[in-house]
């Protein structure tokens, strides 16, 4: 069996982390590859002195790799999507960084969840995605999301229009500085931040939610995932912002795209004693009073 560990190179990701990693596996007759990047950064920034295989693409990584271990945080996650794409790649989050909904396992239960990995004592939460279709190739190859897809006014212009469609049935002109598609896993992301509501990963909704809108009796809308939306765009500039997840794009403010859910799910790792409640509770400080 073969293990990916997919990292950026920053201070938090220190290398007690990846020598934890390697001496619990290769005890376990398991084989680690690690992402380039990051291994050199460990070369080069710390005292790392380990031999270990990497990789550089997508494609080395869906050959070979039976798990991906993810270590950062949310946005570390959300990289990879990219990595694993559709192959169904198991992927474990390691939070290093701080909030953490996706990246769930804290660091200083590292060994304890490396143990329930490979006793596979976990289930599969299999997370349903958004996809975008109508922007030619400004994502590549990639262009499905795990929390989010978002409209957006470029830098300090005015609002825009944002004509929005249901399964071509007309919803609302949303005058506002962006628009935000979210799923049920980006529920406790942008969306939250924005008024949206928070949902369930099964709940098999879209959460449409406007960004600072004129109106402020529009508010955020829950759907059925299985409704097609679509957008025209209008504004006083010839391009608007757009993006999924952290990547980002420009197109023509004439452009009309449309989302739907991906044909396809993210295998995120819940080990045992993981629940989703319990997350909520822990990140967003529940039933904790910190007025003293």
């Amino acid at each position: 069996m073969i293990i990916a560990i997919y990292a950026r190179s920053t201070k938090e990701n220190h290398q007690a982390y990846i020598e934890q990693i390697y001496t619990f596996l290769k005890n376990e007759a398991i084989d680690i590859i690690i992402f380039k990047p990051y291994y050199d950064f460990l070369k080069t920034n710390h005292d790392f002195n380990l031999n270990l295989n990497t990789y550089s693409t997508s494609e080395e990584v869906i050959a070979s790799a039976y798990y991906v271990i993810s270590l950062g945080g949310d946005g570390t996650m959300l990289e990879t999507l990219a990595l694993v794409r559709k192959s169904g790649i198991p992927v474990l989050g390691v939070n290093t960084g701080r909030l953490g909904f996706l990246a769930s396992v804290n660091k200083d239960d590292l060994q304890k969840s490396l143990q329930l990995l490979v006793k596979e004592k976990f289930t599969l939460d299999k997370r349903e995605l958004i996809e975008i279709n109508g922007c030619g190739n400004c994502f590549d190859t990639v262009n499905y999301a795990l929390n989010e897809f978002t409209i957006h006014k470029k830098d300090s212009s005015a609002m825009i229009n944002i004509d929005t469609f249901v399964d071509g049935v007309f919803l609302n002109n949303y005058f506002a500085d962006g628009l935000i598609i979210s799923t049920p896993t980006g529920s406790t992301a942008y969306s939250l931040s924005c008024g949206g509501a928070i949902m369930i990963p099964d709940s098999e909704n879209f959460i449409i939610t406007p960004i600072a809108p004129h109106n402020l009796n529009v508010r955020p809308i829950v759907i059925s995932n299985n409704k097609k939306i679509s957008f025209k765009v209008s504004g006083r500039t010839d391009s608007v912002n757009i993006s999924l997840d952290s990547r980002s794009a420009q197109i023509p403010s004439s452009a009309e795209i449309t989302i739907n859910k991906a044909d396809f799910r993210f295998n995120l790792i819940n080990l045992e004693g993981q629940h989703f409640f319990t997350t909520l509770r822990n990140k967003l400080l529940w039933g904790i009073d910190k007025r003293q």
